[in-house]
């Protein structure tokens, strides 16, 4: 055998997106040179599932199947996406979360070998020539973060890189995008958290975060090398910290097509899943009052797609913003407080509004106070706070409320608001829950992102859309709210997401079409022309 030979036997097996492992056949191996680098036996993507089910379940806990899976990915692209997509149930929270907080915090841990790309503010005059590798020629979607607001668990620095690869490992598994076509990026500009910079195994760049015109102009560089890099991409921009999230989905929505999972797939998400909620209660979502317990990024974006659900419902602008009560770290946000971010001054509520209320304390509207005044019938949790829908608190919103809403949303589940089985408890059963994380009580709808952001990607690529619009956004909502009850759930049964990707990236494609941001004709939005396109894993 020929050294060329060699050395395209070993870089077959090496390639994730090529190596079969076991299942080459019998003539691939004469034809790659491959007899002796493999064992005897031709075995099938199959068996090979099989086998790999076997050894994951062998692993001690959840943290220890997401390090397997991860290396699984790494070594064979095609059997990973397989395994996931034989069982959605069991290994989605192995993939994302609630495992995958573990996995970005202990990133440094267990980094093995390159996935994605590291772009370190060190290297901010390297981009162009970054991204330049052939490698990437097909990429056609790209989720970015900088790592500094990881779910509930804050700076994580370049272990962030945990997230953009699981995003896009659901963007296959649900949507079928091919995994030569899609491209995790870490913007690794520093951390804040001093316990990472000192820690000897820590991979990121040990510097504190860059901020203000420094990282501003970082960012604008990056965005114009994906411009120029990859036109028509679509990029998704995930765990942002509150203010820069906001910043950079309004600076560059309309210069690229791209969104904030955060703020827009999480509003989505939920406006679809409360308005499935709502049909229970027998009220419509504008006759709803409706706290929300967490005004950052994902709570301000869920309260703005609410107020258009509503007016899609006959209430002006004005009415619908009165049916909503925000409360953030510093109580019910007004409208003195000093420094209010721009998304939430229109949440703020005039203080001669609760002039009269009866409160516990002086400096501050608690959470408790609200519910007390405002007897809500929706309660939203988007704050990272533990437990902080008590007893107390609800079984106050209850009294009174036939069916009460409440959605605890923050993950993983170290984060959430609330257990769904204590709301159950102390509701007698009449609460409609639905979870951020998953829980193994049964009949809770888990109101996750992967409902909604894989098909809206779908769609918009599907269009060759110019932007993804609130409208595209609305539409996605409104299709998930009608695809559930089936089985007894709020939302379809994680076993159909890819029937749900397809269906919302339909709809989000003829939105597209009707708001005139569509740049393909109407052919390649159909239903039968969008599944033709998703990939399903199996070797070539």
């Amino acid at each position: 055998m020929s050294p060329n030979l060699h050395a395209r036997a070993r870089a077959l097996l090496s390639d994730p997106l090529t190596n079969k492992g076991t299942a080459f056949t019998e003539e691939e191996r004469d034809l790659f040179g491959l007899h002796g680098l493999l064992p005897p036996h031709v075995g099938t993507l199959e068996s090979q599932i099989v086998r790999r089910r076997r050894a994951l379940e062998e692993k001690e806990n959840d943290f220890q199947r997401y390090a397997f899976l991860r290396e699984l990915q790494d070594s064979n692209e095609v059997l990973f996406h397989a395994l996931v997509q034989s069982d959605l149930p069991r290994m989605l929270p192995l993939v994302y979360t609630p495992t995958v907080g573990d996995g970005c915090e202990r990133f440094s841990e267990i980094w093995r070998r390159t996935r994605g790309l590291f772009l370190s503010y060190p290297n901010r005059e390297r981009i162009d020539e970054i991204l330049a590798d052939p490698a990437y020629d097909k990429v056609k979607v790209i989720v970015v973060s900088d790592g500094e607001r990881i779910l509930g668990l804050g700076d994580q620095g370049a272990g962030g890189m945990g997230i953009p690869i699981g995003k896009l490992a659901l963007y296959t598994a649900c949507a079928g995008i091919h995994p030569s076509e899609v491209l995790p990026i870490l913007l690794d500009l520093g951390t804040d958290n001093h316990a990472l910079r000192e820690d000897p195994l820590y991979v990121g760049w040990r510097a504190p975060r860059v901020r203000g015109a420094e990282y501003d102009a970082f960012v604008e560089r990056f965005v114009e090398a994906v411009d120029a890099r990859f036109p028509g991409v679509l990029l998704q921009w995930e765990d942002f910290a509150g203010k820069n999230a906001y910043d950079l989905l309004g600076r560059y929505r309309d210069r690229l097509l791209s969104f904030n999972d955060d703020i827009q797939g999480t509003a989505a998400t939920t406006v679809g899943t409360l308005l499935a909620a709502v049909r229970r209660t027998g009220k419509a979502l504008a006759d709803q009052r409706i706290v929300l317990f967490g005004a950052g990024a994902a709570g301000s974006g869920v309260a703005e797609m609410l107020v258009q659900a509503m007016m899609a419902q006959g209430l002006d602008e004005t009415a619908a913003r009165t049916r909503i009560w925000a409360v953030d770290r510093d109580g019910l946000v007004l409208s003195d407080f000093p420094r209010l971010p721009p998304q939430q001054r229109k949440l703020a509520r005039d203080p001669a509004e609760i002039a009269d209320w009866d409160v516990d304390g002086r400096n501050l509207v608690s959470l408790h106070d609200v519910i007390a005044n405002v007897r809500p019938t929706v309660l939203i949790g988007t704050s990272g706070q533990k437990n902080a829908f008590d007893e107390r608190c609800v079984r106050l919103m209850a009294d009174g409320v036939e069916r009460p809403v409440i959605f605890p949303l923050s993950n993983p589940v170290s984060r959430a608001e609330a257990h769904p089985e204590d709301l159950l408890d102390w509701t007698d059963g009449r609460a409609v829950v639905g979870t951020g994380s998953p829980f193994a009580t049964p009949g809770i709808t888990q109101v996750n992102n992967v409902y909604i952001f894989p098909g809206v990607g779908l769609g918009a690529l599907a269009a060759r859309a110019r932007g993804v619009s609130d409208g595209m956004f609305m539409a996605a909502a409104r299709r998930l709210s009608e695809l559930g009850g089936a089985t007894g759930g709020l939302l379809p049964p994680v076993t159909d997401l890819r029937h749900v990707a397809l269906e919302v990236a339909v709809a989000v494609a003829r939105c597209a079409q009707e708001e005139g941001l569509a740049g393909a004709g109407s052919e390649a939005t159909t239903r039968d022309a969008i599944a033709a396109s998703m990939w399903a894993a199996a070797y070539d």
